[in-house]
């Protein structure tokens, strides 16, 4: 049975089933035995309950990075709130061992996309790969993403990532107190989220994993969105991960130059001015709280290159990005959180 392309329209488009088949096929009682209508009726109804699938299914987001050792479920059964069972319903980490032997620091790596899909390759597997070569256990993490999943639960994947990867530093070789974060775009607002919420633990919980702290050590943000104040320009208000027409405690909520305190991770910002889809007075206003709070922070505004620019390595025009891996090595390694090339 063939189906031309107005009637996969009208399938699904939805309504009455055996309706559409008369629409499809010109049915007249006379001219179709009723067998042969129950047949098609029954062949479309399945037809279209398979698109109507697809279309509630979860958004899992772009293919899985590249070079991973392993995928982790950062859940043992079904994760808190999920929706069903399908990938984008189950929150994961991509882990990328540290190329050198020896106790390392841990980087999970939460790629943009807007919380509607992540970029895995650009702002995921690119930067677990360096951090991997510079002697540092990486993650990308596959957090749920809207329209299904809204504010707080991305939020509780990023948390459960990094009690997850705290829990278990023993079995990747990890110093507990030496996993960071490093987020690009939504994956930075995420990031943001996490570097400013207290340490706090369930101590009594049966699950071992939530047992530890989920606050970072370090953050690394890379044209991260890190304030909501007003006087900041702004397309929109985030409503992919917020919903339609926030309150004005909602949008403080994820407002992260608000919520800095002396107990907020150390950070290194990276930005351009030429940025216009997040301007780089998010992260001067960042700074400059993590500065009032005397928390250690390091600022980058580079004057060229568009939203996106990833690790800032071979893009037209750009060439002056290429330097600010150099500057985030230089700082991780300042800190203890990367050990220093050895001198030949």
């Amino acid at each position: 049975m063939t189906i031309d392309g107005n009637s996969r329209e009208q399938l699904r488009a939805g309504g009455d089933i055996s309706s559409r088949v008369q629409t499809i096929y010109g049915y007249a009682g006379s001219t179709m035995n009723r067998i042969s209508f129950l047949t098609i009726t029954l062949a479309l109804a399945t037809a279209a309950g398979r698109v109507q699938a697809q279309a509630s299914r979860p958004n899992a987001g772009d293919p899985p990075p590249s070079g991973y050792s392993r995928i982790i479920p950062l859940w043992p059964g079904q994760a808190p709130l999920a929706k069903g069972t399908a990938p984008g319903d189950v929150p994961k980490l991509y882990y990328y061992p540290a190329s050198a032997a020896g106790v390392h620091s841990a980087v999970i790596v939460l790629p943009g996309g807007g919380y509607t899909h992540v970029v895995m390759e650009k702002e995921g597997a690119v930067e677990a790969k360096w951090l991997a070569a510079h002697g540092v256990a990486a993650f990308v993490l596959q957090y749920r993403l809207s329209p299904w999943y809204r504010y707080p639960v991305p939020m509780m994947d990023g948390e459960r990532a990094v009690r997850y990867v705290r829990s278990h530093a023993a079995d990747f070789g990890v110093e507990p107190a030496k996993v960071g974060v490093w987020g690009f775009s939504a994956g930075g607002h995420l990031a943001g989220y996490l570097a400013t919420e207290p340490s706090t633990r369930d101590r009594t919980s049966a699950d071992a994993v939530e047992r530890v702290t989920a606050h970072p050590d370090f953050a690394i943000f890379s044209y991260a969105r890190l304030s909501m104040d007003a006087s900041i320009p702004r397309t929109g208000n985030m409503e992919s991960l917020l919903g339609d027409n926030p309150s004005p405690e909602t949008l403080d909520k994820i407002s992260f130059a608000r919520h800095v305190t002396k107990e907020t991770s150390p950070s290194f910002i990276y930005s351009t001015t030429a940025d216009q889809t997040v301007n780089s007075l998010t992260a001067t206003a960042y700074y400059d709280a993590l500065k009032r709070a005397g928390v250690p922070v390091e600022l980058h505004v580079f004057e060229l290159g568009p939203h996106g620019t990833g690790m800032g390595q071979n893009l037209k025009g750009l060439g002056e990005l290429e330097v600010w891996p150099l500057l985030l090595e230089h700082w991780m390694q300042f800190h203890g959180w990367m050990t220093a090339a050895q001198e030949k």
